[in-house]
């Protein structure tokens, strides 16, 4: 079967953690919002994991969709 979920849970995180590193770059000034979690730009570092991650399910996904064409 060429079911591989990788490739779309990829897609999301990195669209969804892009999205959520660009709020986070621009509302950096804004320390009234970022008061209860200590003053840590929680948007800014949970969108750079979530890219993180995403580029890896996209470079695992299009890894294993490679080595199942050349056998």
């Amino acid at each position: 079967m060429d079911l591989d979920i990788r490739l779309p849970i990829g897609f999301m995180f990195s669209i969804l953690g892009f999205m959520l590193t660009l709020f986070g770059l621009f509302t950096t000034g804004d320390t009234s919002m970022y008061a209860r979690s200590l003053g840590i730009n929680i948007n800014l570092w949970s969108g750079i994991c979530m890219l993180i991650f995403g580029g890896l399910m996209l470079f695992f996904g299009w890894r294993g969709k490679k080595a199942q064409k050349n056998p």
